[in-house]
């Protein structure tokens, strides 16, 4: 019987049919996870969890609205072995990026998940200003996180997450699903007895900020100046104490000690008639914040029947961010519809609408425009309030009000005239039918697309550092990405065998283009529009199209619900790659075997063991217009430039293969779940660009080389420690480890380093044979043999080396994330740590506000006679030798050398953290209260993020990252904004 009941959970299964409604009950009752689960794996189809050879893990829309998260896929992070989100803290958009099981290749856009939304593969690109992240005094703009993909899907139209990590799990998605992918399925009508179901979700969160630098407010601006009596002072221009001492960014300056200077008066826009007391402003950075506000609500109304199943979703949200004057609004509209039109055929619909708009996001990185170089440069003794009038005195949008340096901006101006607005309008959806040829032979057919239609515009005033008369710009963008499949499915049974087998094809096709027009300089200032320009610089997008067609295929043989072997097969034909290279085919197999049922091992204590394995090999193409020669559009109007890139006309695919093992066990009762994965990934053929020689015309030429190894061990524990009617108690916990080597270089290099990038010209990610993706070089310091530093005899300032060295790496050696959850009557309590081990990231601000005495470990030294210090370590003598240094030199100049900007080593710290990622305590009323109020449900709960973190890293986040342009480069903090402490309160109602 037991048998029977097996094959008939099987079949119906593979017919997405699901039936055995009391075994599942029981199941749900005893357990974690059902170990009959069904998950979303490629191409939407539907499996049963014991028959994957590989892993693929769930998060339930439960767990993602826990804790409210603007952009859901945060609401992953700590939760998943092996997933890392990475964000450039950059703004309340953040965009993000998903990385699974760390970096295969090195070309950076070559290394993130595939997002797949109800089975159509999400094109999250982004499309960055053009500028660096270090620009100060460049007369450039700066990076702006306008966001991506990622944040146009509402958390609130979220069914189910599934992950799929391996390049196994996610061979049928070509060359997109090379780096694992990220399923997402969202909601759909499924209310109980064909009766109407409402649903309100509404929340308000506030945000602060989570962690700030150690700044010192003891002693205030100037470099050590002393008077004519030898006393050190201050003036603010010239005056009868001295010279001016009062235009340096420095804080070596005289200490706080209830003495009078001239000073800058706010009246008088100049010096004060009279001397000011010399105090700190203890508030002068962190008054700048606000507290942050983020409302949303979110109504959905769904029902079905028999036949028909539909839900639409309206989601209102609005952010004010801690940066005045900086937020968005989004708006979200959903709407599905399944319907059974006759006994064969079957037809969905699905459509997500976004609607994103700002009058003003926060601008990035370090340059004079960000506000992050303005608290870097910000003196103690400074009052915020002096700035903000914003302009001069009958010269409003003329002359700002910037009285110590003509360098750095006015926080104010940069908040309220220097203004980065965006009006995105965001559509993915697909219409499938699926239509039963025979009882045991169907087909669907699915059309999905992906419609982006976005407007840019950066304001930037008269008098601002780097444009004296003002600039404005507009970038119009347009991406649409069509992917059409089509797919035959076979399922049958013969004896103790089910097999299922699916064939089909898919054709996807990408159009992109950004229209540029900058108006530098204005005639009329605060005008921003594009007439109004002294000069117009109109770029008009080339085409850039692709277009990848594909057929794949994929058998699965079940024996007897106990041995599962699973083989595919896909070709694609790529635009991106040259006739004769144009087809690459890549197959995949996997099996698993439930040990527990082949052996009879299942009891109340061992209740299941599955052993599973897989290999795959998978192809990857690269951008379009890289295998002939074509001309860019100039700024001169009606002209071209000569493209930088040297093409290559022999371009071939990229190949990853993968090797993945693992076993998962149940016991005691099936109430604790461990699971173990190992791995290895090695990328050849990696399509990348080197530099050539410039007289070739040409700065970089794009060829195949080299080869990139991953392996890794992940591991997963879900357990139910306490279970009984009134109170429960589970905990999920993960750990995974990821080693990247890199196995060989292009063979132009001879051994030398690929410079894979760099950051801000001091930090620069270097590939060597043997060596890592990640490794971080830079200039150092230099050491005696027994470790002390080596100073110059002459100067006294640290001894410069002639080469750079490694510093550390960018990615931690692991990672891991707990979450635990109590249950008792209405009361549910629930909160997540996760945290990394080691991980290096350089810091551009620690560099600078170290080189200018603000920050408190500056502080050391400041009592020494004549403001002098000398290094602790050692000088090398002429025969060799080493001897202890004795040159003392300003403590100004100390500072300035030992942590100048390149010198990375100094400025790179260890980004071993532990967050308290999230917390929540609900608590849902009793059905004797509900129905009362004629509802069927009603949640209240108080939810927070990053409510506390430890960490060793100076600045205001270890997981620090850069937008550099449009690239999120892990390891580098170059003008980092702070990262938001979040409490907020939500109701869920539903009638």
């Amino acid at each position: 019987m037991r048998k029977e009941t097996q094959k008939v959970l099987i079949l119906s299964l593979l017919g997405l049919v699901s039936v055995n409604a009391m075994a599942q009950e029981k199941a749900k009752r005893d357990t974690i996870k059902s170990i009959d689960e069904v998950v979303v794996t490629a191409l939407g189809i539907k499996r049963q969890d014991r028959s994957l050879g590989y892993v693929a893990e769930t998060i339930k829309s439960d767990e993602i609205l826990k804790t409210q998260n603007n952009n859901w896929s945060q609401a992953l992070e700590g939760k998943v072995a092996g997933l890392k989100i990475q964000t450039a803290g950059a703004g309340p958009l953040g965009s993000s990026i998903i990385k699974l099981r760390g970096d295969i290749s090195m070309n950076p856009d070559q290394n993130n998940a595939l997002i797949v939304v109800d089975g159509v593969p999400l094109n999250n690109n982004t499309t960055g200003t053009g500028f660096s992240a270090y620009g100060a005094g460049a007369k450039a703009d700066l990076p702006i996180d306008y966001g991506n993909g990622i944040n146009t899907i509402n958390p609130d139209d979220i069914e189910s997450i599934t992950v799929l990590k391996g390049s196994t799990a996610s061979a049928l998605y070509g060359s997109r699903g090379a780096g694992g992918a990220v399923m997402i399925t969202t909601k759909s009508g499924k209310s109980k007895k064909g009766k109407v179901q409402i649903s309100l979700n509404s929340y308000s969160s506030y945000d602060t900020v989570l962690k700030w630098p150690d700044y010192q407010y003891e002693y205030g601006q100037g470099t050590l100046q002393k008077d004519t009596q030898g006393n050190f002072f201050y003036s603010y221009g010239a005056s009868a104490d001295g010279i001016n001492t009062g235009s340096t960014s420095s804080a070596f300056g005289p200490k706080f000690a209830g003495q009078y200077y001239f000073q800058y008066d706010p009246e008088l826009e100049g010096q004060s008639a009279e001397r000011k007391l010399w105090q700190p402003y203890k508030d002068n950075i962190k008054g700048f914040w606000e507290t942050g506000t983020t409302f949303s609500n979110n109504i959905s109304v769904e029902a079905s029947n028999e036949n028909t199943s539909f839900r639409s979703s309206l989601t209102y949200l609005k952010n004010e961010w801690m940066m005045p004057n900086t937020g968005f609004d989004r708006f979200n509209a959903a709407f599905s519809v399944d319907h059974k039109l006759n006994e064969k055929l079957k037809m969905g619909i699905k459509l997500n609408y976004s609607k994103t708009k700002s009058d003003n996001l926060p601008a990035t990185g370090y340059s004079n425009q960000s506000i992050s170089y303005f608290m870097i440069f910000q003196n103690p003794n400074i009052d915020l309030s002096w700035y903000r009038p914003i302009w001069k005195k009958g010269k409003e949008q003329v002359d700002q009000i910037h009285p110590f340096s003509s360098f750095i901006d006015n926080p104010y101006l940069i908040a309220y005239e220097m203004l980065n607005g965006v009006d995105k309008n965001f559509l993915t959806g697909n219409v499938n039918l699926n239509y039963k040829i025979t009882k045991n032979l169907d087909v669907m057919v699915r059309s999905g697309m992906e419609l982006n239609n976005e407007l840019r515009t950066q304001k930037r005033p008269w008098s601002s550092a780097n444009y004296l008369q003002g600039m404005y710009r507009e970038q119009h963008i347009r991406l649409m990405d069509l992917n059409n499949d089509v797919l035959f499915t076979y399922r049958n049974s013969f004896g103790d065998f089910d097999f299922s087998a699916s064939a089909g094809g898919n054709i996807r096709y990408t159009e992109y283009t950004m229209n540029d027009y900058i108006a530098e300089g204005l005639l009329k200032p605060g005008v921003y529009t594009l007439p109004n320009g002294i000069s117009t610089i109109s770029k008009f997008a080339r085409p850039n199209d692709k277009q990848v067609n594909s057929a794949y295929a994929l058998a699965t043989l079940g024996y007897q619900n106990k041995i599962f072997l699973d083989l595919t097969a896909r070709n694609d034909w790529s635009s991106t790659l040259p006739k004769e290279n144009r087809s690459y085919f890549y197959p995949s197999a996997a099996t698993s075997f439930i040990l527990s049922d082949i052996f009879n091992l299942s009891s109340d204590l061992f209740n299941y063991w599955k052993l599973r394995a897989s290999w795959s090999k998978v192809g990857n193409d690269t951008d379009p217009y890289q295998l002939i020669k074509y001309y860019n559009n100039s700024d001169f109007v009606g002209s071209v430039e000569s493209p930088s890139l040297y093409p290559n006309p022999n371009l071939r695919p990229n190949m990853i293969t993968n090797i993945e093992g693992g076993m998962d066990f149940t016991i005691l009762k099936n109430r604790i779940n461990y699971t173990i994965t190992a791995y290895q990934n090695n990328s050849k053929d990696q399509i990348i660009r080197i530099p050539t020689l410039w007289e070739t015309g040409y700065s970089t030429k794009v060829i195949n080389a080299g080869e990139v190894r991953n392996r890794g061990l992940e591991m997963t524990l879900n357990a139910f420690a306490v279970k009984n009617k009134k109170f429960s108690w589970s905990i999920n916990a993960n750990w995974s480890m990821n080693r990247n080597k890199i196995l060989s270089l292009p063979e132009e290099f001879n051994g030398e380093p690929y410079t894979m990038g760099s950051v801000g010209g001091v930090v620069y990610f270097n590939a060597f044979v043997g060596g890592s993706l990640g490794d971080m070089y830079g200039y150092g310091l230099m050491y005696s043999p027994d470790g002390q530093v080596i100073y110059n005899a002459t100067d006294g300032l640290t001894a410069k080396p002639a080469q750079m060295k490694k510093i550390g790496n960018a990615y931690p050696k692991w990672r891991a994330g707990i979450q635990n959850e109590f249950r008792y009557k209405g009361i549910t309590v629930s909160f997540s740590f996760d945290g990394q081990y080691k991980g290096m990231a350089y810091s551009q601000s620690h560099h600078k506000m170290t080189e200018q005495g603000k920050l408190e470990h500056t502080l050391f030294g400041r009592e020494n006679p004549g403001g002098m210090i000398v290094g602790e370590g050692v000088v090398q003598n002429a025969d060799g030798s080493f001897s202890p240094n004795t040159k003392p030199v300003l403590l100004s100049a100390y500072y300035a050398d030992y942590y100048r900007r390149a010198n990375v080593e100094t400025n790179t710290f260890d980004t071993s953290f532990i967050k308290l990622r999230d917390a929540r305590i609900a608590y849902t009323f009793s059905k004797n209260v509900t129905d009362q109020l004629k509802i069927s449900e009603l949640t209240l709960a108080v939810f927070g993020r990053n409510l506390w973190m430890w960490t060793k890293f100076p600045l205001f986040d270890p997981e620090a990252a850069t937008l550099n342009d449009n690239q999120i480069t892990p390891g580098v903090e170059m003008g980092q904004l702070p990262t938001a402490r979040t409490v907020g309160v939500q109701l869920n109602v539903k009638f």
